[in-house]
């Protein structure tokens, strides 16, 4: 099948997951939108927000639609890596066999990350960069594809454990999901307080999304929009002569490589969804704001004059 093809295909299959999905989903069509392109370019997402918004519900739905295996993990104080990971048992013939844990699934709903101790949220590190785990010195292969979506509540911070920063660079997109509108509650409210069950159909399976995920890889991207998404990232680097002032004064740690190397397949993707065979500079500024907020480090000052990191993010745009 040629490329030409397949990029039609994608654009149908995209569409007809998202009606798939707004059956159950009211409204959240950005967040929608971000979790698409984050699985469709082999990238893993942390979800933010308050309880109650249906983020584990619309991870549950996306993996109806997707034809998936999934699994959650509900992370909390006591949870420890052998748990996700599984372990080595000895068996009746007196030799030891590893039980395979959650995390040997397609897609991994980890629930309010930062509820588990470091020691366990580093025992993802791995299985997100490698897709693979290394358990009593050998190595496992994890099923293709493999997505985490994480889940954190900003509020609530006693008796959690912040991610470091190095695990919150392996997620492709930091998504913000936010309180429904009044109509939006309006639908879900009384699509929630009825016996009416909702029917999802499987729109891809996993040899398709794989499929997608290699065409992504293949599109070709012209030299002045990687200029601009390794330039933006530079802006985000105050030791960078590239710095406004903006980024001397509010951000005391910039982006790496990796936010760069997102924002390309991001915008590749994104160019596909909307019909076009190459990204342009459009198409990196519309996933810009999910793949920078995490990777930049407001200093004092930023939160003292109240500069959010999409103020700041907008402003180097």
């Amino acid at each position: 099948m040629s490329d030409k093809i397949l990029a039609e295909n994608l654009v149908k299959h995209y569409n007809d997951l998202k009606s798939e999905i707004h059956k159950v989903i009211v409204g959240q069509d950005d967040v929608v939108d971000q979790v698409l392109i984050s699985i469709f370019s082999k990238g893993h997402c942390l979800l933010i927000g308050v309880p109650g918004l249906a983020k584990t519900l619309l991870v549950n739905t996306i993996s109806r639609t997707l034809g998936l295996d999934f699994n959650r993990v509900q992370f909390t104080p006591d949870l420890m890596p052998s748990d996700i990971i599984g372990s080595e048992i000895l068996d009746e013939n007196r030799s030891f066999t590893f039980i395979k844990g959650p995390l040997f699934s397609n897609i991994i709903l980890a629930d309010e990350i930062n509820r588990t101790p470091p020691k366990t949220q580093s025992a993802l590190l791995e299985a997100m960069q490698e897709r693979a785990i290394t358990t009593g010195g050998k190595n496992y292969k994890l099923p293709s594809p493999f997505f985490v979506l994480a889940t954190q509540n900003p509020i609530e911070q006693e008796g959690t454990y912040p991610l470091p920063e190095a695990q919150l660079d392996r997620f492709m997109f930091n998504i913000w999901v936010d309180y429904p509108t009044f109509t939006e509650e309006m639908a879900i409210v009384k699509a929630t307080t009825s016996n009416i069950e909702t029917e999802l159909k499987q729109i891809l399976d996993g040899e398709q999304i794989i499929q997608y995920q290699e065409l992504i890889r293949r599109v070709p991207v012209s030299d002045n929009v990687l200029e601009y998404a390794v330039k933006l990232v530079g802006k985000t680097r105050f030791n960078s002569e590239l710095a406004p002032k903006i980024t001397k004064d509010f951000i005391t740690w910039g982006a790496g490589p990796r936010a760069s190397q997102n924002l390309i397949i991001g915008a590749k993707c994104h160019a596909l969804l909307k019909g076009k065979f190459s990204p342009d500079i459009e198409d990196v500024q519309a996933v810009a704001k999910p793949i920078l907020r995490h990777r930049l480090v407001r200093n004092y000052r930023a939160e003292a004059e109240g500069y959010t990191m999409d103020r700041i993010i907008e402003e180097l745009l």
